[in-house]
């Protein structure tokens, strides 16, 4: 079985889809009046940084991941399961039918200004570390402004929250064969401190209609397959909850998926080799 995986924010880069723009006029031109600028202009030139700042990197990266599987479905490809890591969620649901990809954009661009519109925290990226040691060094030093954001393989997890206690925490999580890199977001996302965000996207999910779709999506939340009756406490509670993209993948193999696409990068890719069929006992 098959299942194409859609990478979030972070997989932003000067010049992406460039070529999916010109092949998709149609749908780029509805984007950008959607928009109010021209998002083919945005990734292909990033004026003025804008690529950095949440409120574009979302919309763009969703964008460009929809063109690419609009290519892939062009050509021919079918899919048994769809799955996307954060915001990448949003393009799973579109390409099973969900939902249809201008409200996907519409609420993308919403969900952007809400995370944006939180400040103040900071994220990094622990490599080489097993998740339940992290979360024990944080526990054990009384971190409590500062949280796993995304379990994403057995050796990488990103941790978020106050600015100053995740600086602490960045010194207390290095060792031995373990990095702390920064991640460049604006905020603390998938942690209780964006829990303002999620009410609010919570209530601008309710105006939507969410269908039954016709291929099964695996929620980044829950590692259960979406379901669309609970499509705004799944979507809203996915800014303030981490992503669980370990449980994801393993729910995905237990369904007898074998073979994993990537729309548009390796990134999730890289991910998925580094998640074990079962999880590895280590004490903490």
């Amino acid at each position: 079985m098959h299942c194409l995986v859609f990478p979030g924010q972070g997989a932003q880069r000067r010049g992406m889809g460039e070529a999916l723009f010109e092949r998709y006029p149609r749908e780029t031109v509805a984007a950008s009046e959607l928009l109010g600028y021209s998002v083919a202009e945005l990734c292909r030139d990033d004026p003025e940084g804008r690529l950095a700042d949440t409120r574009y990197a979302q919309p763009a990266v969703f964008l460009v991941n929809a063109l690419s599987w609009l290519d892939l479905e062009r050509a021919g490809r079918r899919y048994d399961y769809f799955a996307g890591h954060s915001l990448g969620e949003f393009n799973a649901l579109v390409a099973a039918g969900v939902i249809d990809l201008m409200n996907g954009l519409a609420l993308v661009r919403r969900r952007a200004e809400l995370m944006a519109g939180v400040t103040g925290g900071a994220m990094v990226a622990v490599v080489g570390q097993d998740p339940a040691r992290v979360e024990a060094t944080l526990r054990t030093a009384g971190f409590n402004q500062v949280h796993v954001a995304n379990r994403n393989s057995d050796r990488q997890v990103t941790v978020a929250g106050d600015r100053r206690q995740l600086a602490l925490a960045a010194k207390a999580l290095r060792g031995p064969g373990v990095r702390v890199l920064p991640v460049h977001v604006s905020g603390p996302f998938h942690t209780p401190a964006m829990a303002p965000a999620a009410r609010a996207f919570a209530d601008v999910l309710r105006a939507y209609e969410f269908r039954a779709g016709h291929t099964p999506v695996m929620s980044s939340v829950t590692g259960t397959e979406f379901d669309p009756g609970q499509a705004v406490q799944l979507l809203s509670r996915q800014i303030s909850r981490p992503v669980e993209w370990v449980r994801t993948v393993r729910a995905l193999r237990a369904a007898g998926v074998d073979h994993f696409d990537e729309a548009d990068g390796t990134t999730l890719t890289a991910f998925i080799a580094r998640i074990a069929a079962q999880p590895t006992e280590e004490r903490v």
